[in-house]
């Protein structure tokens, strides 16, 4: 059983050496040359792919509605902890409240009347972030 093994792993390499060695080399400039116009264009080829793929993906994307004819809209969203949340959908004219868990979305209670949220232009801003762009603006005007 070994002998055969061996005899089958040896198969190969009996094979390569019995090859010529070598014909006649190939002239050094115009081969480095040759090989090196060819890298040039293959370089080419696959970024011209690369632009041509981000350009087509673009026209794709800009294709559909970008918000247009959209029937889901989401009104509000609050984390109850690390993973779980609670969000108001507006589905056409009735707004759902909706579970979020890892794994699982639970519709909670559907609104009899929508709640009507403020349309302004600017998301209220959370304590935290007033506090750390007072803090950044103090140290701006300490340092001139």
């Amino acid at each position: 059983m070994n002998r055969v093994l061996g005899f089958i792993l040896a198969l190969p390499l009996s094979a390569l050496a019995a090859e010529p060695v070598a014909t006649a080399a190939p002239a050094v400039g115009s081969g480095v040359a040759g090989q090196l116009t060819q890298l040039v264009f293959g370089l080419l080829l696959v970024l011209g792919l690369i632009f041509f793929l981000a350009w087509l993906l673009r026209r794709v994307q800009q294709a559909g509605p970008a918000g247009k004819g959209q029937v889901i809209e989401l009104i509000g969203s609050r984390a109850l902890g690390p993973r779980d949340r609670l969000m108001l959908v507006q589905v056409g004219n009735e707004q759902i409240l909706l579970g979020l868990s890892p794994g699982t979305i639970t519709a909670l209670h559907v609104l009899k009347e929508p709640v009507q949220v403020p349309a302004s232009s600017e998301k209220a801003t959370p304590e935290f972030a007033l506090r750390l762009m007072e803090l950044m603006g103090k140290d701006q005007k300490d340092k001139k």
